[in-house]
């Protein structure tokens, strides 16, 4: 029999549901307005996508992935073994409508229309994360070592040619180029040999689950409530609003309800009564000890779709996007394949030993926008959603933008584009 848990008794509470990056954002700046604030997750805090990504903090990824030529791209990789991006066919109705409508945006103009809505959120988040490094209890190995595109054949590094130029020309974001004879100069780690390189000097990067653990200790410092490992259940609705939760720990109720779950929203779709098409998108990533030449700053490298980032402790090799449904096995040959697509770059890719392998679903709209705001037709619930790899870039002007639509507060960022009303 189920207990009745009222959260913290008075008018000004709050419920998240969910404890990663994003969801702990929303509890900060909720936290920030007054509100009291438990945040729930059917894990651990910081778990899942928010635990082990590879940590970049990247104003300059303003494209989003339906590009014109993702769809090319994606066939090549299909018809590729063991390439970075894979896909399960599934009895799933609601797969192939989102295969469907992320197709139908992979053109010019909806690329353009989508980078303009990232730009001022990538650009407002990045200044919430300056505010936050500033506070001495967010302990997270933060660094502004920006982001190096390396690239292999003098092929791709022309072909990115024009893609610097579009970023240049439409978002005002330029990177240095470097060419190859240069590139061990730049950074020892890298190989002689390759094409070259452009740098984003704008970015930074973190090590995210010390991120995590340090921003939740110092929210309950604050005041608010975590609860690992308690599950949802059901969502009770009285009219036009959320009468409360049901939970693996009872009963919990609040004046607000976010629902910042991830990859896992689109199960919430039928208790919250809106269309929310997330698609969980699998990745990886390897942790080992810093290898014999540690590389200077993340990298990204765009023809074996990688990313490697240097921490203060460790070193982590990421990628992969995987349309497999909620698999969590993590086969040992896609941790070697990671391994070994770095090995044509650096000269030292691996280091002595792994620390940890990791997998975990990243939220995948197919429009490439997070979902953020008001559910239609309950006026005590919002979303915080869908931001496919951006959640822990995005994460503070989410959390930002959800205490500002509580406390209706104008904004002058695009919150219409990003509404869960859009799909309706």
């Amino acid at each position: 029999m189920q207990t009745r848990i009222d959260v913290n008794g008075g008018k000004d509470n709050a419920i998240v549901v969910g404890a990663g990056h994003v969801g702990i954002a929303c509890a900060h700046y909720l936290e920030r307005d007054g509100f009291n604030v438990t945040v729930i997750d059917q894990g651990a805090i910081g778990g899942g996508c928010s635990r082990a990504n590879c940590g970049l903090l990247s104003p300059s990824h303003v494209l989003p992935l339906t590009t014109p030529d993702a769809l090319w791209s994606g066939i090549t990789s299909l018809l590729t073994p063991g390439a970075a991006f894979r896909f399960k066919p599934q009895l799933r109705w609601s797969l192939y409508r989102w295969m469907f409508q992320f197709v139908r945006r992979c053109t010019h103009r909806r690329m353009l229309a989508a980078g303009h809505v990232l730009k001022p959120l990538l650009d407002a988040s990045s200044r919430e994360y300056t505010a936050l490094f500033g506070d001495p209890a967010i302990d997270c190995d933060a660094r502004d070592s920006g982001t190096l595109y390396v690239f292999r054949t003098q092929k791709a590094l022309d072909d990115y040619a024009s893609t610097d130029r579009l970023l240049r020309e439409h978002f005002g974001l330029g990177a240095r180029r470097i060419e190859g004879a240069e590139l061990p100069v730049f950074d020892a780690a890298l190989r002689t040999g390759l094409a070259g390189g452009y740098y984003y000097d704008i970015d930074r990067h973190l090590r995210p689950d010390r991120l995590n653990a340090s921003w939740s200790r110092h929210l309950r410092e604050r005041g608010v409530t975590f609860m690992e490992r308690t599950r949802l259940y059901a969502i009770d609705k009285s009219g036009a609003q959320i009468a409360g939760l049901v939970t693996s720990q009872g009963r919990l109720t609040a004046d607000r309800y976010v629902f910042a779950t991830g990859a896992w929203s689109g199960q919430l779709a039928k208790d919250l009564g809106v269309d929310i098409p997330i698609e969980p998108g699998k990745g990886y990533s390897v942790t080992m000890s810093q290898p014999a030449v540690m590389p200077a700053h993340p990298m990204l490298f765009p023809e074996a779709h990688v990313a490697v980032t240097p921490f203060s402790d460790g070193y982590r090799i990421g990628s992969m996007m995987e349309f497999v449904g909620f698999d969590a096995s993590i086969p040992g040959h896609r941790i070697r394949k990671l391994e070994a697509a770095a090995a044509p770059y650096l000269e030292y890719p691996t280091g002595p030993a792994i620390e940890d392998t990791w997998s975990g679903w990243r939220p995948m709209t197919w429009d490439s926008l997070p979902v953020i705001g008001r559910v239609p037709g309950l006026s005590n619930a919002l979303l915080a959603t869908g931001h496919n790899m951006l959640g822990m870039t995005l994460a503070p002007v989410t959390g930002k933008l959800v205490a500002d639509l509580v406390a209706e507060r104008p904004t002058d960022l695009p919150i219409d584009a990003l509404s869960p009303a859009r799909f309706a």
